[in-house]
């Protein structure tokens, strides 16, 4: 009896694992990425609650008229969640739990930040900002006329883990460090140089008086 509830177990971990794409392991439960995701299955646009009030009316054919599939969220974003304001990180892990391949974009009603997931493009994380009057399809179409397609991209996943943070520059302190012997080395060195250069343009000066003093009969 024991057997046969191991082998049903292990037969019930085969079935999901082959069900679920593997891709969406490790992706962290968010309420924004699950509505997404049921609401792409009949629609590539998906509208926040919150933003139930903003025009997006051309988004879905604007999409349509793209040389790969774009799925769209329009969701709130920011740095108190848990994508820490990554957006493009954000637009990794739609794309791994919806699980098509495609260009994801998120859009928060002012910027517009996406992912290429397992297509051949280039989509640059940098945000389009929108102006005052304009519709959600103009910000939408305003980035994918940034998307680059050539065969020459890898058809990479999108990125679905943080960046590891920047290093912090390090400076010698000893060098730019204040002492008194290095005060007394510099003032030291901008005195024999200014006497140097004195000396050097003593020379001609005397020179010239002396030629001077010589044609009026030897008064300067």
């Amino acid at each position: 009896m024991k057997r046969l509830g191991l082998l049903v177990l292990a037969g019930l971990f085969l079935f999901f694992t082959s069900v679920l794409p593997a891709s969406a392991a490790g992706i962290p439960s968010d309420p924004r990425v699950t509505a997404a995701v049921a609401a792409w299955k009949t629609t590539p646009l998906y509208v926040d609650p919150l933003y139930s009030s903003l025009d997006t009316k051309g988004v879905v054919e604007r999409v349509s008229s793209a040389q790969v599939p774009v799925y769209v969220a329009l969701v709130p974003t920011g740095t108190w969640f848990q994508e820490k304001g990554d957006t493009v990180l954000l637009a990794g892990w739609l794309a791994a739990a919806n699980g098509k391949p495609g260009i994801y974009l998120v859009v928060d009603g002012y910027t517009v930040m996406g992912a290429a997931h397992l297509v051949a493009a280039q989509a640059y994380g940098s945000a389009t900002y929108a102006t005052k009057d304009e519709s959600v399809a103009g910000q939408v179409g305003d980035y994918l006329d940034t998307v680059r397609f050539s065969d020459r991209y890898e058809k990479e996943p999108a990125r679905t883990t943080p960046q590891p943070p920047r290093p912090e520059r390090t400076y010698d302190r000893d060098e730019d460090r204040f002492t008194v012997k290095s005060a007394i080395g510099n003032s030291l060195g901008g005195l024999t140089l200014g006497l140097l250069g004195g000396a050097l343009l003593a020379v001609p000066v005397l020179g010239l008086a002396a030629l001077v003093a010589h044609r009026r009969g030897g008064r300067l």
